[in-house]
């Protein structure tokens, strides 16, 4: 028996669970129960007489879905909830094809090339088609063949170009093998019902119901299977979402596809869901404030039920040290006031970079946290290049490091070589920097190959003569050499998106940073500087990862989750907006990030902004985010922090500020 009661929902909830037939589209905006309103809309169409096996609902991702059937399944009969499908994009696709794949040239039993399958493939494509003068990254040619396909640019049929040619040899090689790559599911799954009417009818009379979750993340393809795949006329097609938490773009989402809904699916319903049950009225007014600011937008002005609320700090800070000491400080009082644990506590912040000194005060501190959607700072890819770049500079018989930079950035020293040197160093009692630099190795390889060695050595010994000299600008020699190296270029070729890239350079920056920084307050050796890391990274191995404490996270990852205590840092002109909206014209975007940080928040949000950031060891002065301007009004009080602390503490910051005090005794 159904346990489903439409008088649990809110009006508007109500009218689009219970909406009968045509085109539907519920603009949910942030907290206003959007997974809740379409479990009822389900159950409600299952309760008057639709069979579950017609329903289908589509969602982005595996662990979306499975909720989803365990909402459906609170609901309705254990039969019921079974013969419903919820399914991701990619997942529906592989189910359309399995069935005429034969119609496309493919054998029904086709297989799915995941991202380890791929790159294996393109490499040895590369190699295949390009000349040794002309090797192009295999990240980079997935990433470029990954658009071409999602804009449904065919392979070139001539040669002209390397991509082209590896573009056109891949999709053979994959032909050959009878696979397909994540992008052909949806592109051949949009060219099968396209081209096959009779396919297209079967899947049609299939599902005379359609819902998808997170419309306003669909790039065209995903579009196109929605339109070619819903029945009925006018089509029964559902769309759940919110143009204002587009923030994919990046990667493909469209914000039109929901913008312009009627073009492709005219008169439909559009209800609104508006009634907020997360955040205080306070926090919403700001955001909404926020948000209008956007010209292309669907009007929807969040609001709760529950009145006032603490107003939303905004708090001007010297730098990024001090907003990092500032925060960790506001946290402890609020949870030693408030007697609440560490996992009510969020900060989010615009770019993995500024997790750096978040972690290491937490560290100091000894306040358990969990980084979500990104590894610690202190494993990323780049920075575990850089240092072992800076140990090798100050230490080139340290083989561990030496093994990573060998050859990243590719210079001619291939796996082979360094295998045979790394056995001609362990019979000798060697390092194996010495052996590669030995003349009796050298004649064991190729010409070529022993001049990449020659030039390697000199230039990292060249670096460590000035390195080593008191006085040193130890981050710009870094850097320099870095940037001669080519290393920034092919860690940005190596990014699958320029988000991605974007991510990378502003870890390799923090990195170099800290060296500066480090250099400046201690004007230690470059040594102390990694001794000092090695030590913070030893503290934080020895703490367990349970998954629980206060959360670190991006602007991205926090999509979708809500804390109680939110820290939104970083909010400054350049970092958020990021300096690159502007020239791309996505600013607009930007803004929708904001409010996605904001509409996180459920009873108190601080948002912070640095009047200097640390770059390379020196102050740039920043400016306030043009988004702090957007927010100002009632509930929103702005104060630097130099009011903050000329005001007397009270009993619960002194106590928080003593156990500070004996926590950096006892480091």
């Amino acid at each position: 028996m159904s346990r489903f009661r439409l008088y649990d929902l809110n009006p508007e909830q109500q009218r689009a669970a219970t909406h009968e037939s045509g085109p539907l589209l519920i603009l949910a905006g942030a907290g206003t129960g959007k997974t809740r309103t379409i479990v009822a809309r389900i159950t409600w169409l299952v309760s008057t007489g639709t069979p579950a096996s017609k329903i289908l609902a589509v969602t982005f991702t595996n662990k979306a879905a499975r909720e989803m059937k365990e909402r459906i399944a609170g609901m309705l009969t254990e039969e019921q909830a079974d013969d419903i499908t919820a399914s991701t994009f990619h997942a529906l696709c592989v189910r359309i094809l399995r069935g005429d794949a034969d119609k496309l040239g493919y054998k029904s039993n086709f297989t799915i090339f995941d991202e380890g399958d791929q790159m294996g493939l393109i490499k040895k494509v590369i190699n295949r088609v390009t000349a040794k003068d002309e090797k192009i990254d295999p990240g980079l040619a997935k990433n470029m063949i990954s658009k071409a396909k999602n804009n449904g640019w065919a392979a070139p049929e001539d040669d002209e170009t390397v991509i082209g040619a590896v573009y056109s040899c891949y999709n053979r090689e994959l032909r050959a093998l009878n696979a397909m790559d994540f992008d052909d599911l949806l592109t051949n799954a949009v060219r099968l019902l396209n081209d096959h009417p009779d396919v297209r009818d079967k899947w049609r009379a299939r599902f005379s119901h359609m819902m998808v979750d997170e419309f306003q993340d669909t790039n065209r393809l995903q579009l196109d299977l929605v339109s070619l795949l819903a029945s009925g006329d006018p089509p029964n097609v559902c769309v759940v979402g919110d143009d204002d938490q587009s923030i994919y773009g990046w990667r493909g989402a469209e914000v039109s596809n929901i913008l312009e809904f009627e073009k492709h699916f005219p008169n439909p319903e559009v209800i609104r869901l508006e009634q907020n049950y997360r955040s205080t009225n306070t926090i919403l007014t700001a955001a909404n404030r926020l948000i209008k600011n956007n010209p292309r937008r669907r009007a929807k002005s969040l609001w709760s039920s529950v009145q006032g609320g603490d107003p939303v700090h905004v708090v001007s800070v010297p730098d990024d040290k001090t907003e990092a000491e500032f925060v960790v400080g506001e946290v402890g009082a609020i949870r030693n006031a408030q007697r609440v644990p560490w996992e009510q506590f969020a900060v989010i912040y615009r770019m993995n970079a500024q997790s750096r000194l978040m972690e290491e005060n937490l560290r100091r501190l000894r306040i358990p946290y969990r980084l979500v959607g990104g590894k610690s700072f202190f494993d990323r890819r780049e920075v575990k290049d850089i240092l072992a770049t800076i140990t090798c500079l100050v230490n080139p018989q340290e083989d561990i490091s030496l093994l990573r930079i060998i050859n990243t950035p590719p210079r001619g020293i291939g796996a082979t070589t360094v295998e045979i040197a790394l056995e001609h160093s362990a019979k000798a009692h060697r390092s194996l920097f010495d052996t590669l630099t030995d003349s009796a190795f050298e004649e064991q390889v190729s010409r070529k190959t022993a001049a990449a060695i020659r030039e390697f050595a000199e230039n990292l010994a060249a670096v460590r003569i000035h390195l080593m000299t008191p006085g040193a600008d130890a981050a710009a020699l870094v850097s320099s050499y870095l940037a001669d190296t080519g290393y920034f270029e092919d860690l940005k070729r190596s990014c699958k998106t320029p988000e991605e890239a974007l991510n990378r350079e502003g870890g390799a920056k923090e990195i170099l940073n800290a060296l500066a920084t480090h250099q400046a307050r201690k004007r230690g050796s470059v040594q102390d500087f990694l001794d000092e890391l090695s030590l913070n990274r030893e503290r934080e191995e020895d703490k367990k990862d349970d998954g629980t404490g206060l959360t670190l996270i991006t602007l991205h990852a926090a999509k979708g989750l809500e804390f109680p205590h939110v820290f939104l840092i970083g909010a400054e002109d350049g970092l958020l907006p990021h300096e690159r909206s502007k020239t791309e014209g996505t600013v607009d975007e930007e803004r929708r990030l904001f409010y996605v940080g904001i509409t996180r928040a459920m009873k108190s949000l601080t948002i912070t902004q640095c009047r200097n950031r640390m770059k390379f060891g020196s102050a740039m002065h920043c400016r306030p985010s043009p988004f702090l301007k957007e927010i100002e009004g009632e509930g929103v009080h702005a104060e630097t922090y130099e009011d903050i602390m000329s005001r007397p503490l009270d009993e619960e910051d002194i106590g928080f500020s003593f156990a500070s005090i004996r926590a950096s005794l006892d480091d």
